[in-house]
């Protein structure tokens, strides 16, 4: 249930962070053959360490699109998410060892959890079809009075 405000992009975040500057891997490790993998046409599919973070990336997009919702913590997970965006758009332009292809798509990837948590949110609370759940109480409910005046004067 702690988990719900996480961000999960955090995550990929903070690898790439890892891998660049604790590691001090060069930025070429991203496009460096991870697998091949042979297919029944005849082709090798070379799978790089790039497309491997990267799908891991969207699956945890998947799963923060999923969890997005209204309410009171929504406008805390969205803020979160947004901070996450700004912190990773900054170090794309001021870090070099950022600049690279696979920083960008997990920044494209960061975008759109944003976005896609705010049209959420909103689209939640703007639907005019669901009715609120009524109150739970022990009194009954009585039915309005209306006066009912004819048109005509009473005898």
């Amino acid at each position: 249930m702690y988990l719900l405000g996480f961000p999960l992009l955090l995550v990929p975040f903070a690898l790439y962070n890892i891998v660049g500057f604790i590691f001090l891997l060069p930025p070429e490790f991203w496009t460096s053959q991870a697998a091949a993998v042979p297919m029944r046409s005849g082709q090798v599919w070379i799978l790089t360490w790039q497309d491997i973070f990267l799908a891991g990336s969207l699956l945890l997009l998947w799963v923060e699109i999923i969890k997005s919702r209204a309410g009171k913590r929504a406008l805390a997970d969205h803020g979160l998410a947004l901070l996450v965006f700004i912190a990773m758009l900054a170090e794309f332009v001021l870090v070099k060892s950022a600049a690279t292809s696979t920083f960008f798509l997990l920044l494209v990837v960061a975008l759109v959890d944003v976005l896609a948590g705010f049209v959420t949110a909103r689209r939640k609370t703007a639907r005019p079809d669901e009715a609120e759940e009524p109150l739970k109480t022990n009194e009954p409910v009585k039915p309005p009075v209306h006066d009912v005046r004819l048109p005509f004067p009473s005898p």
